[in-house]
């Protein structure tokens, strides 16, 4: 029976400071890797999304975890895969934890009354204006000291927009490089796209790094001469990034992604870090066909890994017009994952690619 989230757990088969999750779940013979595959999405889907998901992929049971575990953040998310579960440890440095350590500069704004630690779900949304000034209005009259309510209101929209304090009184949204700090990504990592607007949409379905990190340390020993992945949805390269701070080297690494921007930063950072191996950039993952993956595999010789997140725009719950599931326009696309993973499969094992 498949275990859903609970809002009380997300620690999945275990996370640094609970170390004992959910008990290991059995894998069929013909589903455990290699080739490893690892899907990503929101975990308060709407109902049965986590189990049409866990149905087109072997049946294998769902990780749900919170990156509150891993960074200044809340971050709920549902992680299908084939991975083994023994042996993970976190990357270093271990990366901050809270509001404070992550952003050391807003402290000394920071009210006594303001009890957050983590930040909400990173959600790249620009927080309202209108709501900023008004709450900075609330601090201004008051001097500085407002009524219980308004604590609570200040404090009630703060959550919500992931404001934090950057003046005495005055509040604001976080900037790019604050998320790409919370993200694990290094600073200034989406710098390549071409204005504010255009990063923080570019990080919105970006993997918390350091969680996707944990997850796949599992490969290290596997595989000390390096790795060939298939990234689908590979946005601006979160498991590139994950696998790189793992100390994994990348052997080869097709990547398939829409966004021009996306793959602009991908590409960028590729060449920043020094990367010795071969990057491969497609546009769209329905042009993966049967014969275009066949191609794909016999020059690289088999993929090692399949990881992606499909796009969540009609799964989260921050969408009130077209939550429609895993049928809407964008978040259709899983089955292009759950095709695609099955034929790489089918391809490598009538190679003798497989044991």
């Amino acid at each position: 029976m498949l275990r859903l989230p609970s809002p009380k757990g997300f620690i999945g088969f275990g996370v640094p400071l609970y170390p004992v999750g959910l008990p290991p779940r059995e894998l069929k013979p013909f589903i455990r890797g290699p080739p490893y595959f690892y899907f990503e999405n929101v975990a308060m889907a709407p109902k049965d999304v986590w189990k049409t998901i866990s149905r087109h992929l072997g049946s294998i049971e769902p990780e749900f975890v919170d990156s509150k575990f891993f960074s200044a953040s809340r971050r709920q998310r549902g992680y299908v895969h084939n991975l083994p579960v023994d042996g993970r440890f976190q990357v270093l440095p271990l990366p901050p934890m809270t509001i404070h350590e992550a952003l050391p500069q807003t402290e000394k704004y920071w009210p006594p009354w303001d009890d957050r630690e983590k930040l909400n779900c990173i959600c790249t949304g620009r927080g309202s204006d209108v709501i900023c000034q008004e709450l900075r209005s609330i601090m201004k009259d008051s001097n500085g000291n407002p009524t219980l309510a308004d604590q609570s209101y200040i404090l009630e929209n703060c959550k919500k927009l992931n404001l934090i304090w950057v003046g005495p009184g005055q509040m604001a949204p976080l900037e790019p490089n604050e998320i790409e700090l919370l993200l694990g990504f290094e600073r200034d990592h989406t710098r390549g796209a071409n204005s504010r607007t255009d990063r923080l949409q570019c990080l919105g379905n970006a993997f918390q790094t350091d969680t996707v990190a944990y997850h796949l340390s599992v490969l290290k020993p596997f595989y000390p001469n390096g790795l060939k992945v298939l990234s689908l949805f590979s946005g601006i390269g979160g498991a590139e990034v994950a696998l790189y701070r793992i100390g994994i080297n990348l052997k080869y690494v097709v990547a398939v992604e829409t966004c021009p921007k996306n793959r602009f930063i991908l590409r960028s950072w590729w060449r920043k870090t020094g990367q010795t191996g071969i990057l491969i950039e497609k546009e769209e993952v329905q042009h993966l066909t049967r014969d275009a993956l066949e191609d794909l595999i016999d020059t690289v010789g088999g993929f090692d890994l399949v990881i992606g997140g499909s796009p969540c725009n009609n799964l989260s719950g921050n969408n009130r017009f077209t939550r429609n599931g895993l049928e809407g326009k964008h978040s259709a696309v899983f089955y292009e994952f759950s095709r695609i993973w099955n034929e790489v499969t089918q391809i490598m094992r009538s190679r003798g690619m497989m044991a």
